[in-house]
């Protein structure tokens, strides 16, 4: 809802009839579409139109607030590239500087000691000179180096920010595997000496490479990528109606495919039932003609007995 606020709705008419009228839905003021994001029905023309394929991908429930998760870690890794980016570039001017900054650090030391005495911190041990006097001893090809290996660090920290910000792929693979090399030297630094930043920089690493492999299905887990998008598909307005008209025809076509059995099974059960009845009167017919035939003989035998016993007595009358 708040997303629709600012950036306002997204409508789409499909050119499929049956899931257009899916999405509209006819009002006293005219017709109204269905918002992709927020779900509402806003009355007046679609934004779009086209076929269900090229319906615009809108982030909305769980992969918005995914979004908002991979903008956190976003701002995060930009501040890191800030404060790393910032340390990286004081080297370079210091390298080529160093003399003149070390006699300035030097004035102005004793300068600010009451000051910070009067707020109960000791400059002389304190755990922001001494890596300032260390670094006042250092090499310049040293600091060339310190400088490079940090200046590596900001743009690939920077990539991590970019990609994530946007919620592509590539970046959350990319700051998946950026973030997981650095977890050792994390685990190092923590084992060494546990400090609330080095702590809380580990929670951090540690929570982005979860999320990113569980939530997001990195590497194959959960299914991968495949059902990554699936589940993308699922929650969106158009892929739910799709899903909804695929469930509707599926018990029509089933009862189809039941009525057009049933009517085969009885057809071909009434074409057995004519040919048994067939059968049975072909041998009634069979069984009569036999019987015509046997009475036929018997009458002829009949008839030829009575001729024989009259020329019989014929012949003893003569004598």
């Amino acid at each position: 809802m708040l997303t629709c606020a600012r950036k306002g709705h997204v409508t789409y008419a499909p050119d499929e009839p049956s899931l257009r009228d899916r999405l509209m839905s006819p009002t006293a003021a005219g017709r109204s579409w269905r918002c992709l994001r927020c779900g509402l029905f806003i009355s007046g023309e679609p934004s779009l139109t086209g076929p269900a394929s090229g319906a615009p991908h809108v982030r909305r429930d769980r992969e918005l607030r995914g979004v908002l998760i991979l903008r956190f870690f976003a701002v995060e890794r930009m501040a890191r590239a800030v404060v790393v980016g910032g340390a990286a570039l004081a080297i370079w001017r210091f390298r080529h500087s160093g003399a003149t900054i070390e006699q300035a650090f030097d004035r102005e030391l004793p300068r600010l000691r009451p000051f910070f005495r009067q707020l109960g911190y000791d400059l002389d041990h304190s755990r922001l000179v001494d890596p300032i006097r260390h670094a006042f001893t250092l090499k310049p090809a040293t600091l060339g180096w310190i400088a490079a290996g940090l200046t590596a660090y900001t743009v690939i920290v920077v990539v991590e920010a970019v990609g994530l910000w946007l919620a592509k792929r590539w970046g959350e693979y990319f700051a998946m595997v950026a973030t997981s090399a650095g977890l050792p030297l994390e685990i190092y630094e923590l084992a060494h000496k546990i400090t609330y930043l080095r702590a809380g920089a580990f929670l951090l690493n540690v929570a982005l490479v979860v999320y990113l492999v569980y939530a997001k299905r990195l590497f194959g887990v959960r299914g991968g990528g495949t059902a990554y998008e699936a589940r993308l598909r699922s929650e969106s307005i158009i892929g739910a109606e799709l899903n909804a008209l695929a469930a509707a025809a599926a018990p029509a076509g089933g009862a189809a495919g039941r009525d057009r059995t049933g009517t085969s099974n009885l057809a071909g059960g009434s074409d057995r039932a004519g040919a048994a009845h067939a059968d049975m009167f072909g041998g009634e017919a069979a069984s009569g003609a036999a019987s015509r035939e046997a009475s036929r003989e018997a009458s002829g035998a009949d008839v030829a007995a009575p001729a024989g016993l009259t020329e019989a007595t014929n012949s003893s009358a003569a004598e």
